[in-house]
C-alpha cells in the first residue's frame, strides 16, 4: 500500500513544480509584453505651434456629438511576483463603449456640457501577453472581482468644461475634465487629462486617469504567488462624431 501512495505523492509534487515553473518562466524569463498606451492615430500639430493640419475642418464644432465605432477604453495595472523587484503592466480593454455630449460655441473656444461615457466592464479583455500562460484567466478574476453581473458598466459623467479655441483650427489640444466616475456602484470626482484633435469631420478624445481601486471598493484581486498594485490607470481612445 506505500508504493502506490508515493507514486501519488511523486505525481502530484511534480503538477505543483510544473505550475510554479510556469510561473517562474513567466516572470523571469522576460516573455511577457503590454501593448502601449493609447494614443491619438494620426499626426498632430500642437496648438502652441500654431500649425493647421490639411485634415483640419474650419466648419463650426457646435451641437450634439456621441461616442462612435473605432473607440475603445480599459485599464492598466501592475502585477508582480512575490520576492520580486520586477513587474508586468496587466492591460485590458474593450470596444464596448458609448456615450454623447454637446457643444456651444464662446468667445473663447466651446463649451461642453452633459458628457456621460459608458463602458462596458463586463467586455474587458486581456491585451498583454505572457509566453505559456493564458491572460483570459485573468479576466475571470477580474470579472468576478467587479462584479460585473451586479455593475455591468463603468460611467463618466462632467459638465461645463471648456476647450481651447485651437481644436477648431485643427491644432492638438489638452484638457483637464473634472467629473464622476462610477465603478463597482460607487461615484467619486475624479479628473481625465484629455488630447482632442479635430480629423475631417470626427474628433479624436484621448485620455487617461488614475486612482487606487480600493477607493471604489474593489479589493486588488487575489492570484496564486502574484501581488496585484491597487493603483489603476483607466484610459480611452474615443471616436466623437456627429450625433
Amino acid at each position: 500500500m506505500r508504493k502506490p501512495l508515493v507514486v501519488v505523492g511523486a505525481v502530484v509534487a511534480a503538477v505543483a513544480l510544473l505550475g510554479l515553473g510556469g510561473a517562474y518562466a513567466y516572470y523571469f524569463s522576460g516573455l511577457h509584453t503590454a501593448p502601449k498606451p493609447l494614443a491619438l492615430s494620426t499626426p498632430t500639430a500642437s496648438s502652441s505651434a500654431g500649425v493647421t493640419p490639411a485634415t483640419a475642418s474650419s466648419a463650426s464644432l457646435a451641437g450634439t456629438w456621441k461616442v462612435a465605432q473605432g473607440s475603445e477604453a480599459g485599464y492598466r495595472v501592475r502585477e508582480q511576483f512575490a520576492g520580486q523587484n520586477g513587474a508586468h503592466e496587466a492591460v485590458a480593454r474593450t470596444s464596448s463603449v458609448s456615450g454623447t455630449l454637446t457643444t456651444q460655441e464662446t468667445s473663447a473656444g466651446l463649451e461642453v456640457s452633459g458628457l456621460q461615457v459608458t463602458v462596458r466592464v463586463a467586455d474587458l479583455q486581456s491585451r498583454d501577453q505572457v509566453v505559456g500562460l493564458d491572460v483570459s484567466n485573468r479576466d475571470r478574476i477580474v470579472s468576478r472581482t467587479l462584479s460585473v453581473s451586479q455593475y455591468p458598466d463603468a460611467t463618466f459623467a462632467a459638465q461645463g468644461v471648456a476647450v481651447p479655441a485651437g481644436l477648431t483650427s485643427g491644432s492638438t489640444v489638452s484638457v483637464t475634465i473634472p467629473g464622476q466616475l462610477t465603478v463597482h456602484g460607487v461615484t467619486r470626482p475624479e479628473q481625465a487629462a484629455v488630447q482632442l484633435h479635430l480629423n475631417g469631420s470626427q474628433v479624436q478624445a484621448v485620455g487617461s486617469t488614475n486612482f487606487l481601486m480600493t477607493d471604489f471598493g474593489v479589493e486588488p484581486p487575489q492570484v496564486p504567488i502574484t501581488v496585484v498594485q491597487p493603483q489603476v490607470t483607466v484610459e480611452f481612445q474615443l471616436v466623437l462624431a456627429r450625433g
